[in-house]
């Protein structure tokens, strides 16, 4: 790796040097002329490019590297897991990714976890599966046949299953997680770790108050999603206030994405078959 950038900065200043020559005055017209102007602009934005170029390539193996730090903490953090002053590498290490076959709801070793790209995968139609719009609350428009989810095991079996989770607001798709303790009816904990929501409206989802409002709460009622991000506040005096989410103040179209998104992935079409395999023991 460290060769072939050594390489390409080579080749980069070989380019340099011969465009500074250009600059000094061998250039065959007129100093003053107007082709010396345009000139001399045109060899600026060779140069501008060649750096950003070559610092691109240079720093790309470092951004992929961030890119998968960033994705694991997000990943701990949905579930209540997430420390400070702990490694995340550390901490990560109590997490398998296993891929799942969505339309059997089994686990699956037709493609690599540690390689699998869901969201790459949705985009191509020998990967994914074209979704009809009156059975696509989330306006995905295609959903991937294979998706990673995350389990944590402990000494009694599994302590915490964490599944993707994506869906449209108001201006974006949302990309998070949601976690669902042992009982896999329990919420843990849900983060969304992209989106383009407006700040102080939908972008509420990233609120530590609302996120951690969550947790506790019951994701299925006699087998059905029950869950659901409600207009207004839940009332904890009544009947039902355990399946409720507070909707997102003056964001009405973002709380409505965030729960067909939810109803989405945790129905049929989603992750509700593996659900039913993990409880029953043959997933």
């Amino acid at each position: 790796c460290w060769l072939s950038c050594l390489q390409i900065c080579l080749h980069r200043l070989l380019i340099i040097l011969w465009l500074m020559r250009i600059l000094k005055g061998d250039w065959p017209v007129a100093v003053d002329s107007v082709q010396k102007t345009f000139g001399v602009a045109l060899v600026l934005c060779v140069v501008c490019a060649v750096v950003v170029s070559s610092a691109a390539v240079i720093l790309r193996p470092q951004q992929q590297e961030n890119k998968l730090l960033d994705l694991k903490t997000n990943i701990l953090a949905s579930a209540g897991l997430l420390k400070p002053g702990i490694d995340v590498e550390t901490q990560f290490k109590q997490i398998t990714a296993r891929v799942v076959d969505l339309d059997t709801g089994y686990f699956t070793d037709a493609v690599d976890a540690s390689t699998y790209d869901q969201r790459k995968a949705s985009k191509d139609p020998s990967m994914s599966v074209s979704l009809d719009p009156k059975n696509d609350p989330a306006k995905i428009k295609r959903r991937a046949k294979f998706a990673t989810v995350y389990i944590v095991d402990g000494q009694q079996g599994i302590e915490k299953v964490i599944l993707p989770i994506k869906g449209y607001g108001l201006w974006s798709t949302l990309y998070g997680f949601l976690a669902l303790e042992s009982d896999l009816q329990t919420v843990a904990g849900i983060g969304f770790y992209e989106h383009t929501e407006t700040p102080g409206l939908g972008g509420e989802v990233d609120n530590p108050s609302w996120k951690a409002s969550w947790v506790g709460k019951q994701a299925y009622k006699s087998g059905e999603v029950a869950i659901s991000v409600i207009k207004g506040k839940a009332d904890m005096a009544r009947e039902g206030a355990e399946y409720q989410i507070d909707g997102l103040a003056g964001a009405t179209l973002t709380t409505r994405g965030v729960n067909n998104l939810i109803q989405y992935w945790l129905g049929e079409e989603g992750f509700a078959p593996l659900i039913g395999h993990l409880k029953s023991g043959d997933a």
